[in-house]
C-alpha cells in the first residue's frame, strides 16, 4: 500500500492562488493515475482533477476547469494541484488520491486505493 501525505492549503482572499502537492511512498503501483478530490461541510466528496500516469491526459470537474491545473512529477513521486481564481465555494478539505488504474483518468472514488490525509482550503470572500 502506497501512503500519500499532502502539504499546502491554506486561508487566501477570493481571486487568490494556491498549490498543493501530494507526495507518495511506499508502493507506488497503486498510484499510476493520481487525483484530487474535495469535501465541503455538509456535501459529499467530489472530483475535482485527475491525471494519467505518464502525465499525457489530465480531466478536470466542470466547476474548476480553466482554473485549477493538475500535474506530476515522477521522478519525484509528487502530483500538485494549482489552484487559481480561488472562489469562496472552493472552500473545502482537498484530497489526492492513488489509483492502481494504469490508464486513464479516473472520475469516481471507488476506483482510487489510496488516500492522503486531506488538507484545508479555505477562499475569504
Amino acid at each position: 500500500q502506497a501512503q500519500l501525505v499532502q502539504s499546502g492549503g491554506g486561508l487566501v482572499q477570493a481571486g487568490g492562488s494556491l498549490r498543493l502537492s501530494c507526495v507518495a511512498s511506499g508502493r507506488t503501483s497503486s498510484t499510476y493515475a493520481m487525483g484530487w478530490f474535495r469535501q465541503a461541510p455538509g456535501k459529499e466528496r467530489e472530483f475535482v482533477a485527475a491525471i494519467s500516469w505518464r502525465g499525457r491526459n489530465t480531466d478536470y470537474a466542470d466547476s474548476v476547469k480553466g482554473r485549477f491545473t493538475i500535474s506530476r512529477d515522477n521522478a519525484k513521486n509528487t502530483v500538485y494541484l494549482q489552484l487559481n481564481s480561488l472562489k469562496p465555494e472552493d472552500t473545502a478539505v482537498y484530497y489526492c488520491a492513488g489509483s492502481a488504474v494504469n490508464w486513464g483518468t479516473p472520475k469516481r472514488g471507488s476506483q482510487y486505493d489510496t488516500w492522503g490525509q486531506g488538507t484545508q482550503v479555505t477562499v475569504s470572500s
